[in-house]
């Protein structure tokens, strides 16, 4: 199956999309999605089970979530791909990124802290190498009238890696160890990169990129506005998401398995959110839905801070941050993707960059602002996320 679905992405020429509009096919986004759902996977479960690390590594909440921070900061060196991804290198930028994640789980398992902080360094530039090549690859073949559907359906992964992840990781780590959920992601993303390597670049790719001889933009008002707004949406879920493991555990007394089952749940509700972007965002406006999702973001976050010590409330409250969060930065991408379309790699590398700089800035603050204020802390910086991407998303022209 996987030979197939990325086989199918060889027969895909790289060609101005104005010129020679060829979609990318079926086949060709599942095998792309199926590839970042391996990338997902090894992200989504490690928040969950934060205690499970903390006790294995030795190491305090703030401490684990201040190495999820530095991880976040290798970002960063995306921004350096995206003059070539504006030349078409989009194949050898996500067979990169799988390779680092693979990499990293090699990292992971040796078991001390420091290992674990450089683990994670690898696993969030080879996720961010491959989620950018894939937007870039997206972005060139589908019209943005409904380029929404394909991110959409792309970003499924997302809620994929939760919905199968956080349930997989709590059987492994209970039936095995806690560096089983490593290795099992260790095998899964060197298996896909070796299917990546084996469907090399189309050789007329070159001749036909116009952007190849071309000196690339710079990023306007416009592209400025909508890559801050997606910082601010990663900002507003990141800062909460980290925590809720821990937040599960010692408030609302949920067990492993209990916090296992509860991120399946989430992850189902994510994997609404996520098809409802790619089914809505396109007829309803990429932009005006972004914000209304974000409306949802701030009302998940006051209900979750007025919980206390209810599972039921609290539940309630992450069931609407999670459907939120995940519409807001999945039809983000489709806005970012328009902003500059002469320079879409640019603008796409530089939105991970900077997206990742804002991840990192939660995932750090959120064990502080927990352990000084409870969930209210991490829950009030992710609400200035969210409301610093609504007022910047007024400012974008593209819907």
């Amino acid at each position: 199956m996987w030979a197939g679905e990325f086989g199918s992405l060889r027969c895909l020429r790289e060609v101005p999309v104005e010129q020679h509009p060829q979609e990318l096919s079926t086949a060709g986004l599942i095998g792309l999605t199926a590839g970042k759902t391996i990338t997902n996977v090894g992200l989504r479960w490690i928040p969950f089970f934060l205690p499970n690390l903390g006790r294995a590594f030795g190491a305090t909440t703030a401490a684990l979530t201040t190495a999820l921070g530095i991880g976040e900061m290798a970002g960063l060196l995306t921004a350096a791909a995206g003059r070539q991804l504006d030349r078409g290198a989009e194949r050898l930028i996500m067979t990169t990124g799988m390779g680092l994640v693979g990499l990293s789980t090699v990292l992971a398992i040796v078991g001390s802290f420091p290992t674990f902080v450089a683990s994670q360094f690898l696993l969030i530039l080879g996720i961010s190498l491959y989620t950018v090549g894939g937007h870039a690859y997206i972005s060139r073949h589908v019209a943005f009238a409904r380029r929404g559907r394909a991110i959409g359906i792309f970003e499924v992964s997302w809620a994929l890696g939760l919905l199968v992840g956080a349930p997989s990781a709590a059987l492994l780590i209970e039936g095995i160890s806690w560096r089983a959920p490593f290795v099992a992601v260790g095998i899964m993303a060197f298996v896909a990169c070796g299917f990546l390597i084996r469907t090399p670049e189309d050789p007329n790719l070159a001749r036909v990129n116009p952007a190849r001889d071309q000196p690339l933009p710079t990023l306007d008002p416009n592209a400025w506005a909508a890559v801050g707004a997606s910082a601010g949406i990663a900002l507003a879920g990141l800062t909460t998401i980290v925590i809720i493991g821990t937040w599960l555990e010692e408030v609302l007394g949920v067990s492993t398995a209990g916090v296992g089952a509860v991120a399946m749940g989430f992850g189902a509700v994510e994997l609404l959110a996520s098809s409802g972007s790619a089914r809505f965002s396109d007829r309803l406006g990429k932009r005006r839905s972004t914000r209304s999702a974000l409306l949802v973001i701030c009302c998940g976050l006051a209900v979750m801070a007025a919980a206390q010590s209810s599972l039921l409330i609290g539940v309630v409250g992450l069931i609407l941050f999670f459907v939120g969060f995940e519409y807001a930065i999945v039809t983000s991408f489709s806005v970012v993707s328009e902003a500059l379309p002469t320079g879409r790699g640019r603008v796409l590398s530089v939105n991970m960059a900077l997206g990742t700089v804002a991840r990192g800035v939660g995932s750090v603050s959120s064990g502080f602002l927990y352990e000084g204020f409870g969930i209210g802390g991490p829950a009030a910086l992710s609400a200035f996320g969210a409301v610093s991407a609504f007022y910047l998303l007024g400012r974008v022209a593209s819907d």
